[in-house]
C-alpha cells in the first residue's frame, strides 16, 4: 500500500491512490484506535481519581535500626491520612443532634450567643442532611425531632425561642440527642451529637466515668459526641471523657463570644468526614511483645493489637503510637516487627476499603549508625504523644494536692522534650516544652481552674493528631 507523505496537496494526491476498500479499512482502524485511546485515558483518569479518594496508611518505626545485643522497648507509628474533598457536593450527608444547655446559668448573653451559633451552624447544612435540636435544664425536651432539612426556617424559629432556667440534666440531654440520631442512623451518614454546657451535671448520672461509658457505648453505634464547655464552672473531665470515648472533639470556650468560632470549627469537621468505622489490626511478629498503645484505648491479646477510630476528616492525619519490646539480636541481623491492616468505610465511594503494611528493624553495634537511621518525623510524632500521656499524670498529681510532685514531673517532661527537639531538629517539641514550663509555673495560681480546662482541651485534641488548636495560653 502506498504511503502518504508531505502536506496539503501531496497528501490529497496520495489519498487518491487508495482504493475505496482501503480507505474504509483505514478509517475504521483510525476510529478503533481513537476510541481505544479515549477509553484508556478515561480509565487512567478514573484510576488516578480513585487513588486520590483513598485514605493513606503509614506504618513506620521511629528507629529503624536498633542497637545490637540489647533487649529494648521501642515505638511504632501507625497513621492514617484523610484525602482531600474536592467540593461540598462530594461530602457525606450528616445526621446531627444539637444538645443545648438552657439551665439558669445560661441566661443572658450565654444563651443568646449559643442560639446564634446554632442557627449559623444549621444554615451550613443542606436538604440531604438530618438535624434535631434537644434542650435540657431540670428536664429534657426535644425541640426539633430528627428531620430532613428541606426547610430550615421552622428549625431556626424553634432555636430562637429557647429560654434559660432550671438545673442541668446533662446525661439525659446527651442520651436524648443520641436517641434522635438513631431515628436516621445510617453508616452512609456522619452521625454526631454536639453538646454545649456551662455547668456541672446535677440531675441523673454525673461522674466522668459514667459519661465516659456513655461515649464508649455510642462509638459502637458509629455515633460521635463533641462537647463544648462554656465558662469556668463546667466539669472538663466529664466533657473530655464523653468526647474522648466516642472519638469526638472537646473544646473550652471561656467566653460566650467564642461559641460562633467553635461551632464553625466543629461543623468544618462534621462536613469533611472522609472515612468512618476505622479498624486497625496490628499483628506483632514472633518474639515481639506489644506493651501498650500510648495514646488510644486498645485491645491487646497475645500478638494482636486492635484500635478503632470513629472517623477521619479531610486532610487530617490521625495516628497511634505502639510501644513494643524487641529481644536482643546480633549486629547486621534483621527481623520483622509487625504487619498492619486497616479497613474503613469510604464516605465518598461508600465502599469498604482495605489497606496493609508492615514494619521491620535491623541491628547495628554502631551507635552512630543507629542514630543516623532515625526517622525524625515519626520519632517526633511518637515523642509528642509520650509527653502528652505523661502530662496527664502530672495533672492527676496536681488534683491529688501534690503540687510540687506535679511541677517536678512537668519539668522532667520539658527536659525530655527539649532534648528530643534538639536531637530530631523538631522545633514543635521545644514549643511543647515551653507550654509545659508555663503550666508548671501556673499550678498554684488563682486561675488554675481556667488553666486546667485549657490543658485538658489541649491534651485531648493533641492525642493522635498533628497539633493545630490553641492551648489556651
Amino acid at each position: 500500500m502506498p504511503v502518504a507523505r508531505g502536506g496539503g496537496k501531496n497528501k490529497q494526491r496520495s489519498l487518491a491512490m487508495y482504493s475505496r476498500r482501503d480507505l474504509i479499512v483505514l478509517f475504521a482502524v483510525v476510529a478503533v484506535l481513537s476510541a481505544w485511546g479515549r477509553n484508556w485515558l478515561s480509565a487512567e483518569a478514573a484510576e488516578a481519581t480513585e487513588a486520590t479518594r483513598q485514605v493513606a496508611l503509614e506504618a513506620a518505626m521511629a528507629y529503624p535500626i536498633l542497637l545490637a545485643d540489647t533487649k529494648q522497648t521501642t515505638v511504632v507509628k501507625v497513621g492514617l491520612a484523610g484525602f482531600k474533598l474536592d467540593s461540598n457536593q462530594q461530602r457525606a450527608p450528616v445526621n446531627v443532634a444539637l444538645v443545648l444547655d438552657k439551665s439558669g446559668s445560661m441566661s443572658g448573653a450565654k444563651i443568646e450567643k449559643a442560639k446564634q451559633a446554632a442557627i449559623d451552624a444549621v444554615r451550613r447544612l443542606g436538604p440531604q442532611d438530618i438535624v434535631s435540636v434537644v434542650t435540657y435544664d431540670s428536664t429534657v425536651s426535644v425541640l426539633v425531632p430528627a428531620t430532613r432539612l428541606t426547610d430550615k426556617e421552622p428549625v431556626l424559629a424553634a432555636i430562637r425561642q429557647i429560654g434559660a432556667g432550671g438545673s442541668t440534666a446533662l446525661f439525659g440531654g446527651v442520651s436524648k440527642g443520641a436517641e434522635e440520631v438513631r431515628k436516621f442512623l445510617d453508616r452512609e451518614r456522619v452521625n454526631r451529637v454536639l453538646l454545649l454546657s456551662d455547668g456541672l451535671a446535677n440531675v441523673g448520672p454525673q461522674s466522668p466515668a459514667e459519661l465516659g461509658e456513655l461515649g464508649a457505648s455510642l462509638i459502637k453505634e458509629n455515633i460521635a459526641v463533641s462537647t463544648m464547655g462554656l465558662g469556668l464552672d463546667y466539669n472538663e473531665d466529664l466533657m473530655a471523657q464523653l468526647a474522648d470515648k466516642s472519638d469526638g472533639n472537646h473544646v473550652f470556650a471561656e467566653s460566650s463570644s467564642d461559641l460562633a468560632a467553635f461551632f464553625d470549627a466543629e461543623f468544618d469537621d462534621v462536613l469533611s468526614v472522609v472515612a468512618q468505622e476505622i479498624a486497625i489490626h496490628i499483628k506483632c511478629a514472633e518474639g515481639i511483645r506489644p506493651v501498650r498503645v500510648v495514646n488510644y484505648d486498645a485491645e491487646i491479646s497475645g500478638q494482636d493489637v486492635i484500635v478503632k477510630f470513629n472517623q477521619i476528616y479531610s486532610e487530617q492525619e490521625k495516628y497511634l503510637v505502639l510501644e513494643v519490646e524487641v529481644p536482643a539480636s546480633p549486629s547486621d541481623a534483621a527481623r520483622p516487627v509487625a504487619t498492619v491492616s486497616a479497613s474503613y468505610t469510604n464516605m465518598v465511594t461508600m465502599a469498604t476499603d482495605e489497606l496493609s503494611g508492615s514494619v521491620d528493624v535491623r541491628f547495628s553495634a554502631e551507635e552512630a549508625e543507629v542514630a543516623a537511621a532515625t526517622n525524625r518525623i515519626v520519632a517526633y510524632n511518637c515523642v509528642a504523644q509520650i509527653a502528652n500521656d505523661r502530662n496527664a499524670e502530672a495533672i492527676r498529681l496536681r488534683d491529688q494536692g501534690d503540687v510540687e510532685g506535679a511541677r517536678e514531673l512537668l519539668r522532667k517532661i520539658s527536659t525530655y522534650l527539649r532534648d528530643e527537639a534538639q536531637k530530631l531538629d523538631q522545633k514543635p517539641l521545644a514549643d511543647q516544652a515551653e507550654r509545659n514550663e508555663w503550666l508548671s509555673d501556673n499550678l498554684d495560681k488563682g486561675d488554675y481552674g481556667r488553666v486546667r480546662k485549657a490543658v485538658i482541651m489541649d491534651q485531648q485534641n493533641r492525642r493522635g493528631n498533628v497539633p493545630s488548636r490553641s492551648d489556651g495560653r
